[in-house]
Formats: structure tokens, C-alpha cells, sequence
């Protein structure tokens, strides 16, 4: 079992590597960490949760730049919680520096304050008006999440 763990630890932090160089980043250890929290996740993260989980292992400032440069590079999408809190999750495999694909709704809980990205449910086709350029759409859904509708049951 622990070898099992070993491995798919090293698989993970190999990936994570893969993306980081596939985005001209060099390969440091609070990338890679911010990297792993984030893909353990089921709903997106804010930055005072990171700081929470990862305590005095990354400083503030440079989880910061991480995030920046992670959502500069198309690694990360930012997206806003009820409360006006930057939340971060994975961008699509599509994603780049140049543009953003994840233009997709997103379900906030009214409840748990949780953002959920819900990239099955497909965006109207938008056109906007001559001379206009669009960058990017946003849809957010509010309503009460999985887990928080189990509570109340």
C-alpha cells in the first residue's frame, strides 16, 4: 500500500512538472505543492484556504505569484465567491497564455459558499456587436450544493 501511495505521488508531482515546463516555469517546490492541494480538490480555492492548509510552508507573497503566474499561463481560471473572494480551479487542457477556454457556468452554494465548475453544461453562442471584442464569459449559477442539500435532509 505504501508503495502504491509512493507511486502515485511521483506520478502526480511528474505531471505537475510536465505542465509547469510545458508553461516555460521552472519546477519549484511551493508550484508543485499549490499544484497537488488544488488537484485534491472537488470545488475551486481560495487563497486564505491554501494559506490555511499550507501554513508556514509557502509565504504569503510567493503563493501570490503562484497563483498569478499559474492563472497568467492558463494553468488556473479565477473565479469570484458570493463573497467577492478570488477562488481558483484547473483551466481546461486548452487553456493558454493567449486565451482562456473556460467559459463555463459556475455553481456557487449559497450555503458553503463552495464554486463548482460544471464544464458539461454548455454556454449560448454569444454575439456581440460590431467594433466589440469579446475576452471572456462569465455565468454563475447560486443555489445549494450536493453535500449541503445532505445536511439538510
Amino acid at each position: 500500500m505504501k508503495a502504491e501511495v509512493s507511486t502515485d505521488l511521483e506520478h502526480k508531482l511528474e505531471e505537475f512538472s510536465q505542465i509547469l515546463k510545458a508553461n516555460q516555469l521552472k519546477v519549484t517546490q511551493p508550484r508543485l505543492r499549490v499544484l497537488d492541494i488544488i488537484s485534491t480538490k472537488v470545488s475551486a480555492i481560495s487563497q486564505p484556504e491554501l494559506e490555511k492548509i499550507l501554513g508556514t510552508e509557502i509565504d504569503r507573497v510567493t503563493l501570490y505569484r503562484v497563483l498569478a503566474s499559474f492563472e497568467e499561463k492558463g494553468i488556473l481560471h479565477k473565479v469570484f465567491d458570493l463573497n467577492g473572494t478570488a477562488t481558483y480551479a484547473f483551466c481546461s487542457t486548452k487553456c493558454s497564455a493567449d486565451h482562456h477556454h473556460d467559459q463555463h457556468v459556475h455553481f456557487i452554494c449559497s450555503v458553503c459558499n463552495s464554486v463548482f465548475c460544471l464544464d458539461e453544461i454548455a454556454l449560448p453562442k454569444i454575439t456581440v456587436p460590431t467594433n466589440f471584442s469579446l475576452h471572456s464569459i462569465a455565468i454563475n449559477a447560486v443555489g445549494i450544493c450536493e453535500s449541503c442539500n445532505k445536511k439538510t435532509s
